[in-house]
């Protein structure tokens, strides 16, 4: 994976909370130079010409939909996003938005990754990438107006299952709808008032990726300093330890009354390699930040 690991990413380091609180003002004042920086301009919706990877990713949608159909085979076993990140609750706090996740922030989620091959051939293709999974929103589901804390990394969806009636299946980025297509990505700012909307009785999902945006030299450097330090703040060690909790159940051997658990027997061994946080979000966002940062 692409997802580097700095010496700063240590898994059993957190940063103090007066720390963590300086990290944020540092994250928030550096935005201005972020979107000066950008390589790609400063804008709610990109172009996917600006990306020459997306064309590729793109292809590759036939067989990670395919990976998805095996995970979608045991939706109750899923984790509900607030369950991994509890700050996402302040937007969401139901059951109808879930998540299957395969890296984030240094994390990699290796037994999910080995169990869905074609889909992390395709995370090597992607320049930067800090977060990865699929997101998976139910019938009738509606994420309210928020916005992300930090604009040193760009969202990208690739649709994977799209309704039939996909006009009423949407996000709205600062004003600008865009409803999404199979097989096809978009990428935004996430830093950007958004909602997203399924007003459909079918399920949507979407490959959920955050990656850092192309910036100028030395603004790169900046944001390449603050994205290695995200991994240490309480609300992301927080987010690694409940999801390495749901990992250990959901592969858990298989009993009597727990039907549909993977085959472990039938899975690749995972490769070696320490896990370090898992962020569901593009920067670190604290408590008071969380409706600020997730979205479908």
């Amino acid at each position: 994976m692409r997802a580097t690991r700095s010496p700063a990413q240590n898994p059993n380091r957190t940063l103090p909370r007066w720390l963590a609180r300086f990290f944020f003002h540092c994250v928030e004042a550096a935005q201005r130079l972020i979107a000066r920086g950008s390589l790609v301009g400063d804008k709610p919706i990109f172009e996917n010409t600006q990306f020459p990877w997306v064309e590729a990713l793109e292809a590759q949608a036939p067989a990670i939909a395919r990976e998805l159909d095996a995970v979608l085979a045991t939706p109750g076993r899923l984790p509900a996003f607030h369950e991994i990140s509890p700050d996402v609750a302040t937007i969401t706090q139901d059951h109808q938005w879930q998540t299957f996740v395969f890296l984030g922030y240094g994390m990699r989620a290796e037994r999910n990754l080995a169990r869905c091959p074609a889909t992390a051939a395709a995370l090597d293709g992607i320049p930067g990438l800090r977060t990865a999974f699929f997101s998976i929103l139910s019938p009738g589901k509606q994420i309210p107006l928020h916005r992300g804390p930090y604009n040193g990394v760009l969202r990208l969806h690739l649709a994977l299952k799209v309704p039939r009636e996909r006009e009423h299946c949407w996000i709205e980025v600062d004003g600008q709808r865009y409803a999404w297509q199979a097989n096809r990505a978009v990428v935004f700012d996430d830093a950007y008032s958004h909602q997203v909307h399924n007003d459909t009785d079918e399920t949507r999902v979407v490959l959920f990726v955050d990656f850092e945006r192309p910036c100028k030299v030395p603004v790169s450097w900046l944001n390449k300093w603050l994205l290695a330090f995200a991994p240490l703040t309480p609300e992301l060690q927080q987010a690694k330890a409940n999801h390495e909790q749901w990992e250990r159940d959901y592969y858990a051997a298989p009993t009597a009354d727990t039907p549909g658990k993977p085959d472990m027997a039938d899975m690749p061994e995972p490769a070696a390699n320490p896990a370090t946080p898992v962020a569901t979000s593009n920067a670190p966002a604290t408590h008071t930040e969380a409706n600020e940062r997730a979205h479908g």
